[in-house]
């Protein structure tokens, strides 16, 4: 079988829509957006017209989308602002030409202000010039159907083109006197107007790239010959050709010439491309995020099948039967260098077919390209009859795709071959035909041949056990909190006020409260991680009101399992692991499932339980405190820091290493419950056997001592007749070490003039400035101002090494005139 030949190199470009942006009578393609989406009414950006075909990525806000990619190359070489991919991490904000200035600082010999009037003046040359803007996570869908990791699913529609006027920063940089490499003037850093739950978004690049009469770098003022849209970045941004959109800065306010890179939170906690073994826990605990190797700038080689689209139908037999079909594309590159060529491929790489490649760009000088390209091939019908998939990939010199996908936590740079699978159907007339097949749809449209099902099953939420004071909400009853100070959501028929945790989202409280008051199952399950989903477990309240009878029938079957305790003092009892989390380097929280589903663990409040096994052949027991008491129904949870073998302690922790030996589904003994110490509660105590009443406890506590401590807090303030004050200090060796730190922030926020929490710690690694707390030893002065003063309603109690309890605990509590009979050891 013959196939035909490719065409001659370029010979396609006047069928390109745009490939004449240079001449004088060229107008770029608009297609004007007359009113505000449906979508963003009740958003930060509901002032901002926005095209209503985009497809959205993370629910209604922030913005983030990407056209139909089908309707990119429709428009040809210049993509139409309202539909070019739009990335935006919080609200849009709101700026007025003006007024807004940037200012520029640092290693220069001029610092100040530099207005929107004086940038287009006149004083620096105007420069327009057409570039392709890339998100680093176009196709990250494709990764995310293997496992999904921290990114929301782009589809392959991320890129876009568009002629961008501004100036060149070098002459910017050059007007304010920017100081020489050896000064100091290394790198130049950027900050945008959106300021996000982590700080105004910033990045930072070399003075290299940013004073290279060759790297265009713009700052930029217009957008295809208009002002720039709000979501483009109004009333200047910067513009890196070649480099990913991440590095662009929309809304500029500030550039920085300084001899180190940025120290913005984005800079380093985004766009990076670690190895596939290295997961979020693990990035963080081992501070991937830091090492310069693995930071992402300059774009990689990229190409997608656009033509046939998902589940476009062309017919084989019959009156509408096609001889030849014209497969077509886009294909990039960072840079500055061009695609040199696209290949396909009808046998799965086989045998390689070249395309003809269309650039419509005219080089740069120094020959650069910083646009995408376009290919196309015709192919004999009867060939695609007899393959199974058509493959692309793109080529930059000697350097081309990989086959594979490799996953990365970020889901960045998805760049392997792309495949469109091939499907023979009939038409609803009977005609034999093909069906063509995508690898995925963007965001949360289904379809694509890879199927979720057939990938790693995700890790889910805990399971959550009901119990027989479960609550139960009609709909009705969620929806009226939707406010920013009570806030609920519901995720799959499960009720969790998520109040306290807005502040600490890192999308920003807006994207929850969007959803108060409403089921945000799909949009959840859409955008987070099983890290998020292991969070949800804290805020849970209860459960969707369904049927009543259904709802009679769970309590009474509830009420039967109140009545059952899996702990025993006189006999041990084995518990299987059913989950483990590294919550950092050296601390994990385990799950231990009971011997039955319906059992509660039978632990009373200050009580705590051993736990027994054999380490390297040597019997080992220990006693811990669970974080989970009787509240939930089926397991229980410690949180146990892992002490390895040291210097010190050549031996390291026998227990906590045991534990975290342990692999999901072996079995470790537990026995109990024991102690001195029983809170009854609402202020009352069961103390060596004798009761007492209180009015204060304070506590102070080191490392895992804090667990009893946290036992003892939880169920005095989710008591709301419990009216106990509460005083905690907290020592550990670094802010890293703090165990349950969330959760205790997260109490004393809730409980205000109820839960009183001070930490100190040996040493501040970083910034001494941002430690609110103390530093050093339990000190008298510290005990004096974090605990209740001595008196007849207070009662402290301790949880540490022994030399704290003994030598800092202690002491400084009897200064206060407390005695052996109002300070207690767990």
């Amino acid at each position: 079988m013959k196939i035909p030949s490719p065409e001659a190199i370029d010979d396609g470009i006047p069928r390109i829509i745009g490939s004449n942006y240079l001449a004088p009578e060229y107008k770029p393609p608009s297609e004007t957006v007359s009113e505000v989406d449906a979508k963003d009414k009740g958003t930060p950006d509901e002032w901002i017209k926005r095209h209503p075909e985009l497809v959205r990525l993370t629910g209604r806000h922030p913005f983030n989308v990407e056209p139909h990619v089908d309707r990119l190359l429709k428009h040809g070489f210049i993509t139409p602002a309202s539909l070019h991919y739009v990335r935006n991490h919080g609200a849009v904000p709101r700026l007025d030409i003006s007024t807004h200035h940037i200012e520029i600082k640092g290693k220069i010999n001029k610092p100040q202000k530099i207005s929107m009037e004086l940038l287009r003046s006149g004083v620096f040359k105007e420069i327009t010039m057409p570039v392709t803007l890339v998100c680093a996570g176009n196709r990250r869908k494709e990764e995310n159907m293997v496992k999904q990791g921290l990114g929301f699913s782009w589809g392959s529609g991320a890129v876009s083109t568009s002629l961008w006027t501004g100036i060149w920063l070098k002459d910017l940089l050059e007007y304010v006197g920017i100081q020489s490499y050896e000064e100091g003037a290394k790198h130049v850093r950027m900050v945008g107007s959106d300021l996000l739950p982590n700080g105004f978004y910033g990045s930072s690049i070399r003075r290299e790239v940013a004073m290279d009469p060759f790297a265009d770098v713009l700052v930029a003022y217009k957008q295809n010959g208009e002002e720039l849209t709000p979501d483009h970045g109004y009333p200047v941004r910067i513009i890196i050709p070649g480099y990913i959109g991440g590095r662009m800065i929309k809304w500029l306010k500030e550039i920085e010439v300084s001899e180190n890179e940025s120290d913005n939170h984005y800079h380093y906690l985004d766009n990076r491309v670690l190895p596939p073994n290295v997961d979020a826990e693990r990035a963080l605990a081992e501070g991937w995020w830091y090492k310069p190797q693995y930071i992402i700038n300059e774009l990689n080689i990229n190409s997608s099948i656009v033509f046939p689209g998902h589940n476009d139908f062309i017919q084989v037999s019959g009156p509408k039967a096609l001889k030849e079909y014209t497969i077509s594309g886009y294909a990039y590159a960072g840079g500055g260098l061009p695609i040199t060529r696209v290949e396909v491929s009808f046998d799965d790489g086989v045998n390689w077919q070249l395309s003809n490649l269309i650039q419509p760009e005219k080089p740069r000088h120094m020959g650069r390209y910083w646009c995408w390209s376009f290919w196309e091939y015709k192919v004999d019908v009867l060939r695609l009859l007899t393959c199974k998939e058509v493959i692309c990939r793109a080529w930059q010199g000697q350097n081309t795709q990989p086959k594979d996908l490799t996953w990365n936590l970020l889901g960045m740079m998805n760049n392997c071959h792309f495949r469109c699978r091939i499907h023979s159907q009939r038409s609803d007339d009977g005609e034999l035909g093909l069906q063509f097949e995508h690898p995925t749809q963007p965001g949360a449209l289904l379809g694509g041949w890879m199927n979720p099902t057939l990938a790693p099953i995700p890790v889910t939420a805990p399971a959550i056990k009901k119990s027989a004071d479960t609550k139960y909400f009609s709909k009705d009853e969620v929806a009226k909190h939707d406010a920013d100070d009570d806030c609920w959501i519901i995720i799959d028929n499960k009720v969790y006020d998520v109040t306290e945790f807005l502040m600490d989202h890192p999308g920003g409280k807006e994207s929850i409260t969007l959803s108060g008051g409403q089921d945000a199952t799909d949009e959840f399950n859409a955008l987070h991680s099983a890290k998020a989903r292991a969070m949800l477990p804290k805020y849970y309240i209860g459960d969707v009101q369904q049927d009543k009878v259904k709802v009679e029938d769970q309590v009474k079957k509830m009420e039967v399992a109140e009545k059952k305790l899996a702990l025993n003092s006189k006999k041990k009892i084995q518990v299987k692991l059913v989950e483990r989390e590294e919550l950092t380097h050296n601390t994990r929280r385990f799950r231990f499932g009971l011997p039955e589903d319906d059992q509660r663990l039978g632990l009373p409040v200050g009580k705590h339980l051993f736990v027994s096994g054999k380490w390297k052949g040597e019997f080992v027991i220990r006693a811990y405190t669970p974080v989970t008491g009787d509240e939930v129904i089926g397991y229980v949870d410690l949180v146990v820091k892992v002490y390895r073998p040291c210097d010190r302690f050549p031996k390291g922790g026998k227990m906590s290493q045991l534990l975290d030996s342990l692999k999901v589904g072996e079995f470790i003994e537990m026995k109990g419950p024991l102690g001195e110490i029983e809170y009854k509660g609402q202020g009352n105590l069961v103390i060596r056997d004798k009761a007492r009443f209180v009015k204060k406890i304070g506590m102070i506590a080191g490392g895992t001592g804090v667990t009893p401590m946290y036992q003892v807090a939880k169920n005095v303030l989710n008591d709301p007749n419990d009216k106990t004050e509460l005083f905690l200090i907290l020592a550990n060796q670094s802010e890293d070490d703090i165990l349950l730190k969330d959760e205790l922030d997260t109490l004393e926020k809730k409980h205000k003039g109820r839960f009183h929490v001070h930490y100190t710690i040996d040493k501040v690694v970083g910034d001494y400035t941002s430690w609110a707390y103390s530093v050093g030893f339990v000190s008298e002065e510290m005990v004096r101002n974090h605990m209740p003063p001595f008196g007849e309603d207070s009662v402290a109690f301790m949880c540490g090494p022994p030399p704290m309890i003994n030598y800092a605990c202690i002491p400084n509590l009897e200064k206060l005139g407390y005695t052996s009979e109002s300070y207690f050891s767990f």
